[in-house]
């Protein structure tokens, strides 16, 4: 989730934009999970009262520092995911 932002390049992002970004995350989870991460310090949320109202996310200077920690675990995984897949529709085909 926090990668997401990651891609904004020094953007703010907004929350219907994050939504279509993620598949399958239903809206209750976002909400949740961006108001942990809000808490912790990593992102920063905006609020504009408007009609309808808009709500916008960005990384904070700990965001972007964990996200530059993170980031050989990211291109590993980036790189793997595929193969991580593959070993898990062979296990559940050979658990049948």
């Amino acid at each position: 989730m926090i990668w997401r932002l990651s891609l904004a390049d020094g953007r703010r992002l907004r929350f219907s934009h994050l939504k279509r970004e993620i598949d399958g995350i239903t809206q209750r989870m976002l909400t949740l999970t961006l108001r942990g991460l809000e808490r912790d310090g990593f992102v920063r949320r905006h609020y504009f009262p408007e009609v309808p109202p808009r709500v916008e996310y960005e990384l904070t200077e700990l965001g972007a520092g964990i996200l530059a920690s993170l980031q050989g675990l990211n291109f590993w995984l980036r790189d793997n995911f595929s193969r991580i897949e593959e070993n898990r529709r062979v296990y559940d085909e050979a658990g049948e």
